[in-house]
């Protein structure tokens, strides 16, 4: 048996990246993938980055990070408030300044996406690791999705099962042949009514794949105050709090 765990979406919520690499220290789960996304929105973008590069965690280039790095211009999004529309831009202007030059190598370098292939037994299986989807890192995919959009990104990729983020919304939904779309959530800006930071565990053995989502709390508290003390706007901290509804 082989157990590996998938994160993403971090936004730069370095206590909510805390307590899941402890949790998954905890479990004696040796193998990490992070799916990308490890700026914006919280002020430790500089820390989670580092973080990721000294513990040699791969990790793909999400669109947030693909922003900051080529430092693309932010496009208003029908689906956000005018509140959140002007928020956002404030807040990635955030790290567009505050992004340390070698960070910003780093996030340039990144892989688009990720496929890895473990061996249990006389079993060989393989994993498709994306930010969104496999052409692009800023599709949106919801566990209500047709079973044919995934079906078709597994046969594409030649998988067994494909892990995504982006959404911060998590799921794991089972298609035939025992294969598997799963969401791992969001670790720093989960858009799930609990607010908690989650990620998804892989059990792997001879016969299948077990997805499992965790989700734990941290100190969101000290996370939300950090935010208020930043340039970043409060609404980010309102959110955590989910005092405010996400659109999309």
């Amino acid at each position: 048996m082989i157990q590996i765990a998938v994160f993403s979406d971090v936004h730069g919520n370095l206590p909510a990246l805390d307590s899941v690499l402890k949790d998954i220290e905890e479990r004696g789960i040796s193998q990490k993938f992070c799916l990308g996304d490890l700026v914006d929105f919280a002020p430790w973008g500089n820390e989670v980055t580092e973080k990721i590069k000294m513990l040699n965690i791969p990790c793909l280039m999400g669109n947030h990070d693909e922003r900051i790095a080529f430092d693309i211009p932010v496009v208003p999004l029908s689906k956000h408030s005018e509140e959140e529309t002007n928020a956002r831009f404030i807040a990635i202007d955030h790290s567009k300044r505050n992004i340390t030059e070698e960070n910003k190598i780093f996030l340039s370098a990144l892989p688009f996406h990720m496929k890895v292939q473990y061996k249990v037994g006389g079993k060989h299986w393989n994993i498709q690791l994306v930010h969104s989807s496999l052409s692009s890192n800023d599709t949106y995919l919801y566990e209500s999705e047709d079973d044919e959009v995934f079906d078709l990104m597994l046969r594409e990729s030649q998988s067994d099962i494909i892990v995504m983020g982006h959404t911060h919304l998590s799921f794991k939904k089972q298609l035939e042949n025992h294969k598997w779309a799963v969401n791992c959530g969001s670790v720093g800006r989960s858009k799930e009514q609990n607010r908690l930071a989650s990620y998804v565990i892989l059990t792997l053995d001879e016969e299948k794949i077990t997805p499992q989502i965790v989700q734990l709390g941290y100190p969101l508290e000290e996370t939300v105050r950090k935010i208020e003390e930043s340039e970043i706007p409060d609404y980010y901290a309102d959110f955590l709090r989910n005092e405010k509804v996400p659109h999309g």
